[in-house]
């Protein structure tokens, strides 16, 4: 874990022990300096030096509403421990008006906390809470386009720009809980003209770079690799002298910017953030960064740079800006890249059974994996015997086709790498897009099997058209999903819920143990505003359709890195942790986390606990009524 101590301008991580023989084998190559460094200190005096360049200074008086808004929000922000009682989420109520501290560490209340509220621990759920007073969401700017991204203000002051979305480009919110057309809004780089030297560039919010041992640039978000060729060779330098003092470093802080670093072999990628992300969840975007490339390449490429310290690989990656830029646009929208699990699209359990039967009867005919994808939501999925794909896989390959205008002329069969399953040897993709939403893709490890696979495609399509999948698809795009409206709240309700189809209209009178009015609050059920249900064992999570409040692209991208947050806090190494309640300005939000599952939910901020604890323990009633519609429950024979 990284310090998190603010005390000084410039702190680094670095572990000695944390050095893994495959993934990150010691780079060689390197020079070695002929005077070894006396210190880690010199070296952290060197790192501070050479991230002068890149931190910002000071911000002024004039600049933007987000920057007022930064200072001392995280004061005085309750969290609570809850308990755990015969399986359900219940509350502890002690004295009135009591703050409880965790570990000797303060909390404050706040002037939305709950007067009669506290926390009371018990043994085997007493946790630490080191990080969550500055893990806390920051309000975003107005003037920043919000869920995807923000664009920064156009105030005369030190304002940083984030280009995670276009402002000219005109998008809807879809109803399957993310971006409506997030997957097509990324045409390749942008801002090529920018170098180290430009002022944009050095405002922009967040940076990603790749590059070699050597200090060769790969790939950078912003600006053209060659201009950035100087830069690249910095950041060499910093891994390359901590790594000569026998050390390794993760993570530099330099003001407000966190510089992450993942070292692979040969490979370095390296992350410049202000956006106040968790190290954990850069440290992971890295690795997934990481897994996109060896998607496209393999792991083999090491073999290249064995031969040749000065391996130029750019050339290798030529036309592929499309699919990065597409994958770090998605770590602002998509649960998936910090859940590790993925999302399946609502269909009636008929349905899904009927795409999932028709994928078996080809799955053993040379097939490795079969998978039937709307967007980037899985409809049904078959492997092989003994084969497993893990989440992070198809979260790469969905990116990679979707972001590859290609794939969507015209049938492909391409060689693709599966970097969880095997990164050293190629596999075979056959991709074909039924319409503009759903297509398959049949995996193979036969180099010549295009002919036999496009033989199977016919034969799915076939079945899919007679048994109206692709039409019931297309309904869901449009109905499905879950909606916090249509909780139901009374038990006896349920038995008449569970064979209705989740996206269908229902009637007033289908609902009659329904909040009353005083339960209701704005949005849903006690202010209930969203949640993620994640289900452990088979590695899938559903989360509700976006509605009133958060129906803008800023409370969206707001509410997904509080989430980002809440995950990185509840999974921090020091668990386990088993629930987590805070509230700040924003949301009340509220987490639950027990061997089968795990619950993130946001309410309205003045929302009631106990009221909130109940609404949660019947949403995860719900979703086990309906979870063969919303879950790909025959997964389980080849669970990751």
């Amino acid at each position: 874990m990284p310090s998190n101590s603010n005390s000084s301008p410039s702190s680094s991580s670095s572990d000695n022990d944390d050095r893994n023989p495959n993934s990150n084998p010691d780079p060689s190559p390197n020079p070695k300096p002929n005077v070894k460094p006396v210190s880690i200190d010199q070296s952290l005096d060197a790192i501070e030096n050479q991230l002068a360049s890149i931190s910002m200074s000071s911000r002024s008086p004039t600049a933007t509403v987000d920057d007022e808004e930064e200072v001392g929000e995280e004061e005085g922000q309750p969290v609570e421990q809850l308990k755990i009682t015969n399986g359900s989420l219940s509350e502890e109520i002690g004295e009135e008006g009591v703050t409880d501290s965790i570990e000797d560490e303060h909390i404050a209340s706040s002037s939305m906390a709950e007067s009669s509220g506290v926390i009371k621990e018990s043994p085997p759920f007493v946790w630490r809470n080191n990080l969550e007073a500055h893990e806390v969401e920051r309000p975003l700017s107005p003037s920043s386009s919000g869920y995807a991204g923000e664009m920064g203000s156009t105030s005369g002051g030190d304002e940083i720009i984030d280009d995670d979305e276009d402002g000219n480009e005109i998008r809807e919110v879809g109803n399957d809980g993310v971006l409506g057309s997030h997957e097509q809004r990324i045409s390749g780089k942008r801002h090529r003209d920018e170098d180290d030297a430009s002022v944009s560039w050095r405002k922009r919010k967040k940076h990603f770079f790749i590059l070699s041992h050597s200090g060769k640039p790969i790939y950078s978000r912003y600006g053209d690799e060659h201009k950035l060729a100087g830069f690249s060779a910095t950041l060499q330098a910093i891994i390359s002298f901590v790594e000569n003092g026998r050390d390794r470093v993760k993570l530099v802080r330099a003001g407000k910017h966190q510089v992450v670093f993942l070292v692979k072999g040969p490979i370095y990628l390296v992350c410049i953030s202000c956006t106040e992300e968790p190290y954990e969840s850069l440290r992971g975007q890295l690795e997934l960064l990481y897994g996109q490339m060896i998607l496209i390449l393999t792991k083999s490429v090491n073999r290249c740079f064995e031969k040749n310290p000065k391996f130029d690989m750019t050339s290798l990656l030529g036309g592929t800006d499309a699919v990065f830029s597409s994958l770090i646009h998605s770590f602002s929208w998509n649960p998936a890249t910090f859940l590790h699990a993925y999302s399946c699209l609502p269909l009636a359990y008929a349905t899904r059974q009927a795409a999932g039967a028709i994928l078996h009867d080809i799955a053993g005919s040379g097939i490795l994996f079969a998978l039937l994808m709307c967007k980037h939501k899985v409809i049904s999925l078959v492997g092989a015997q003994k084969a497993s794909l893990h989440p992070d896989d198809i979260l790469l390959l969905s990116n990679f086709i979707m972001s590859s205008e290609s794939f969507r002329t015209s049938e492909s069969f391409s060689p693709i790498c599966l970097p969880r399953f095997n990164p050293m040897a190629f596999l075979y993709a056959y991709v074909h897009y039924f319409d503009m939403d759903t297509y398959l893709v049949l995996l193979t490890t036969s180099s010549d099997a295009f002919y036999h696979l496009k033989d199977s495609r016919i034969r799915i399509e076939s079945v899919l058209l007679k048994s109206n999948v692709l039409s019931e698809v297309q309904r869901s795009l449009v109905d499905g999903g879950m909606h916090i409206e249509d909780l139901p709240v009374d038990p006896i309700s349920r038995a008449g819920t569970v064979s209705s189809h989740l996206g269908q209209p229902r009637a007033a009178t289908d609902f009659p143990g329904r909040l009353g009015d005083a339960f209701v609050g704005i949005g849903g059920p006690a202010g209930l505003w969203h949640f993620i249900y994640r289900s452990i064992s088979l590695d899938q999570y559903v989360s509700s359709e976006f509605s009133s409040p958060i129906n803008s692209l800023k409370q969206q991208k707001r509410l997904y890195r509080a989430y980002q947050r809440l995950y990185a806090s509840m999974h921090d190494g020091n668990g386990p942790h088993k629930t987590q309640f805070r509230r700040d300005e924003n949301y009340v939000l509220l987490c639950w986390v027990t061997q089968d599952f795990e619950l993130y939910a946001a309410f309205d901020p003045l929302a009631d606990k106990a009221l909130a604890i109940k609404v949660c323990n019947r949403v995860c009633q719900w979703v086990k009524d309906v979870e063969n519609e919303i879950f790909l429950l025959g997964a389980s024979p080849f669970s990751w």
